[in-house]
């Protein structure tokens, strides 16, 4: 199963792009083992068309673009769900891969959100909760979370989950 993060808008050198970078290429690394060929990112340009709404459709027609048939799309929006445990994310996860789909692909919309086109192909939305993030560490966090249910899958210590 192949990993992808797409997103809207490009993150600029800094701390936000090194630590995004510093996470998928952990993911890439410790996924080989566990049946996951790659994980990508993917940087769309945002949408310059004069409407919040129009912006938001242009940026869904290219994030499709980048929906493989078969594959799972978990999208990042502020309705979307914030209390589901890493570990059932990582059990979802290994389900996907389990049954062969051909890849996961995470999408973050830009700053006008995600179409609602986008939202109802999601087999899964979720949310870092009520608070207005910056979108560079929305990136981090998604990538973190990618890399946070490949070590619950491999067995790693850097999940330590809750004492038993």
């Amino acid at each position: 199963m192949r990993l992808v993060l797409a997103a809207i808008g490009r993150l600029k050198a800094g701390p936000e792009r090194d630590l995004a970078s510093r996470y998928r290429d952990r993911a890439a690394q410790l996924g080989r083992g566990l049946g996951f060929s790659a994980c990508d990112s993917v940087e769309i340009p945002e949408a310059r068309a004069r409407r919040a709404l129009d912006r938001c459709t242009e940026e869904a027609a290219l994030l499709a673009a980048h929906l493989p048939p078969g594959g799972v799309l978990v999208a990042y929006d502020e309705r979307g769900r914030a209390d589901i445990p890493s570990e059932a994310l990582a059990e979802r996860l290994a389900g996907w891969r389990d049954v062969g789909r051909p890849a996961l692909t995470v999408v973050i919309g830009g700053p006008d959100g995600l179409d609602a086109s986008i939202r109802t192909k999601a087999e899964l939305i979720l949310s870092f909760g009520a608070a207005t993030l910056p979108h560079g560490l929305v990136r981090v966090l998604a990538l973190e979370q990618i890399y946070r249910s490949l070590t619950i899958l491999a067995g790693h210590p850097y999940h330590r989950g809750e004492a038993g």
